[in-house]
């Protein structure tokens, strides 16, 4: 409802404006003389200023809220480029003001930057797939996670790390970049590469595979339920690295696609937060579950 109110206010607005905008290309005059230019444009660069300060800052944290305020920095500099060339068409300078509105690393190109950078933020995501048998036979080989255990690193280190023999760790690094769980960086080491991966579906298999991904989710499951009763048993012992919430709520199945996807976001934000260990991380369980309770349960 609110999203076709919004659009609904977006096409009126847009309507109106047109006959606005005849009105006053008939009725302005070319010239007009008016107080505090000055304030005016220092107060719009200073404006643009903490735009290019915000956005640097919250992109180097990769904060969404870095997708609104690059979009904004970058009307911003197209406004400034305008008003820069049309203000000063009629003096001498008029070509040195095109010049510096086009010219590379000067407003225009910096603007398209900019709007570039939202969009990469705004479509980024891990990429997504289903569980596949290729995958649970990794899963089933603890060399696979051993392997993974100890990434970022070269291949011989990982081999010290393992244990495991170098063609061995080279097969088993082969295996997992066809697969798209891991890819060399640009000094040549091994890292990580993290998946959406969702839950197959026993029903798209047939014979012993069907029976093959049964078992492997009621494995998967039987894990889970293991390891949350680990956890509430040692709840006391995490300090601040631990936290909990559950609630009930209703919501229609749209809102809780909504839900989904937020929290898909949110994920992929920390997950690709940096690629490099960085000093006092820890590695996280991070588990998220919604689904209708038996009636017999209280919420």
């Amino acid at each position: 409802m609110i999203r076709r109110m919004l659009l609904a206010l977006l096409a009126g607005t847009a309507v109106c404006l047109v006959p606005w905008t005849v009105y006053l290309a008939h009725t302005l005059p070319d010239r007009y003389d008016t107080g505090q230019w000055r304030a005016a444009w220092v107060g719009f660069d200073i404006a643009l200023l903490l735009c290019f300060a915000a956005g640097a800052w919250l992109g180097l944290r990769r904060r969404r809220a870095a997708v609104p305020l690059l979009s904004a920095t970058a009307a911003m500099l197209c406004c400034d480029a305008w008003f820069d060339v049309m203000l000063g068409w009629t003096s001498a300078e008029r070509w040195t003001s095109v010049a510096l509105a086009l010219a590379v690393f000067v407003e225009i190109p910096v603007a398209v930057v900019l709007a570039l950078a939202a969009r990469r933020l705004l479509s980024k995501t891990m990429p997504r797939r289903s569980v596949t048998l290729n995958d649970i036979a990794m899963r089933e080989d603890p060399r696979y996670q051993r392997v993974m255990g100890e990434l970022p690193a070269g291949a011989e280190d990982v081999a010290r790390g393992t244990g495991l023999g170098r063609a061995e760790v080279a097969a088993c690094l082969k295996t997992l970049q066809d697969n798209g769980f891991v890819r060399r960086d640009r000094k040549g080491n091994w890292i990580s590469i993290p998946q959406d991966l969702r839950e197959p579906k026993p029903d798209d298999y047939e014979g012993a595979d069907r029976e093959r991904v049964t078992a492997f989710l009621d494995a998967k499951y039987a894990n889970e339920v293991a390891l949350l009763s680990w956890a509430a048993e040692h709840r006391d012992e995490f300090g601040p690295w631990s936290t909990a919430q559950r609630t009930s709520t209703r919501l229609t199945e749209e809102e809780f696609r909504e839900l989904d996807a937020e929290y898909r976001e949110l994920i992929t934000r920390y997950c690709q937060r940096r690629r490099r260990p960085a000093a006092g991380e820890k590695e996280l369980s991070v588990r998220f579950y919604a689904f209708p309770p038996p009636e017999a349960v209280p919420s």
